[in-house]
């Protein structure tokens, strides 16, 4: 039983560090959902199966978790548009980009 209880909070601990909303707005279905089906395992036959999959599942979170960071910090342009990353690109080796007259569209 303790090692579900361990499982169970592993996962709503990883739902909630990779949840991008605050814990206020954020959707309680899901950790009900999670909360039912670690309830049912605990009441019927626990299989190796399931535990296996819930620590496989444990282990997606905290790498899709990992993952973000990981971009984040190595490639921090990746959540820019195409225009704001070349001005990034830019000013990173000492230019600027030049002025557009307004009223004028690019080509």
């Amino acid at each position: 039983m303790s090692s579900t209880v361990r499982l169970y909070r592993s996962v709503i601990r990883e739902l909630n560090r990779s949840a991008i909303a605050p814990r206020a707005t954020r959707n309680k279905i899901i950790t009900s959902h999670f909360r039912k089906i670690f309830e049912e395992s605990l009441q019927g036959n626990r299989s190796e199966r399931f535990e296996t999959e819930a620590r496989d599942a444990v282990t997606f979170l905290r790498s899709q978790r990992m993952h973000k960071v990981l971009l984040d910090r190595y490639n921090p342009l990746h959540d820019l548009t195409a225009e704001e990353r070349i001005k990034a690109t830019a000013r990173r080796v000492g230019l600027d980009m030049p002025l557009t007259p307004q009223g004028e569209e690019e080509k």
